[in-house]
């Protein structure tokens, strides 16, 4: 009696043991199947992208991954980034994204990097003016103009442009990724159609040199011209005084009137004589 009790209980312990394995089996498996999410195709960089570089065939990759890790504005097809430029640098296996490649048919190149309503100008520098080369792409500098302006001949320099962008040095887009120098005779700036034209006339009215900025020091400060004759202590400048002339206006006081004219008349009564009285004449 007591082993058949035994061997009952056992066959439902069993049984009640297989029944909470499947059950947890079945809840696993499919926790499994709803954690795979579905891919999605989705173009990333095949090579490091530089600066200014057109998008070829080689250049790019259709890839799937999970759908929750594709950013909105990806490119899904070739056809959508083919022959673009880049306008910021991109990595091996980095997403193409709008705001890295420039708007279709801008072509590539220097062209691609400027924004609307900006122009490229180009300055013939050496290795004083650059400041040994350390003016390259994406570093930002002031514009000083040195020259002899007016009658007197007196040399003097002022701060034509302030925080303005290197665009280019040379042909090279890009900057040295070891920060290394970059010596060329020619140094592009980002300006706007107004400083396009006191930098074009600046570079030929006198000698321009570049003063490199932190790029984190995006203030423009008033600064004044700074003249020869100030470097010199106990110096004399010398400032021609146009001639005053005084202009005197004479101011003629009003004539005052006349005094009436009076008639004095003596008064008897009687033998007694009375005060004298005087009376207007008649006009």
């Amino acid at each position: 009696m007591n082993r058949t009790r035994l061997l009952m209980i056992g066959a439902l312990a069993l049984a009640v043991g297989f029944l909470a394995s499947v059950y947890v089996y079945d809840r696993l498996k499919g926790k499994g199947a709803g954690s795979v999410e579905a891919g999605a195709d989705v173009l990333v960089a095949a090579d490091d992208l530089q600066l200014g570089a057109r998008i070829e065939e080689h250049d790019i990759a259709l890839v799937k991954v999970p759908a929750a890790v594709v950013p909105p504005n990806a490119y899904t097809k070739k056809s959508q980034v083919l022959g673009r430029g880049v306008i910021l640098p991109v990595s091996r296996g980095e997403f193409l994204l709008p705001n890295k490649l420039a708007p279709e048919n801008a072509g590539a190149g220097l062209p691609s990097l400027i924004p609307r309503g900006m122009r490229a100008v180009s300055v013939r520098v050496n290795e004083v003016v650059s400041v040994a080369g350390f003016v390259g792409p994406g570093t930002r500098v002031d514009v000083l103009l040195t020259g002899t302006p007016g009658a007197n001949g007196e040399t003097q320099t002022t701060t034509v442009l302030q925080n303005v962008t290197v665009i280019a040095a040379g042909s090279k887009l890009d900057r040295s990724p070891t920060g290394d120098p970059q010596n060329t005779p020619v140094i592009t700036l980002l300006v706007t159609p107004d400083d396009a034209e006191k930098l074009t006339l600046a570079s030929s009215e006198g000698h321009i040199q570049l003063a490199l900025r932190n790029p984190l020091d995006t203030r423009e400060d008033d600064v004044g011209s700074t003249k020869a004759a100030s470097l010199y202590k106990g110096a004399v400048t010398t400032e021609v005084k146009t001639p005053t002339r005084t202009i005197i206006h004479k101011v003629e006081k009003p004539t005052p009137p006349p005094p009436p004219r009076t008639t004095n008349v003596e008064i008897y009564s009687g033998d007694k004589k009375q005060p004298d009285a005087s009376f207007p004449d008649p006009q």
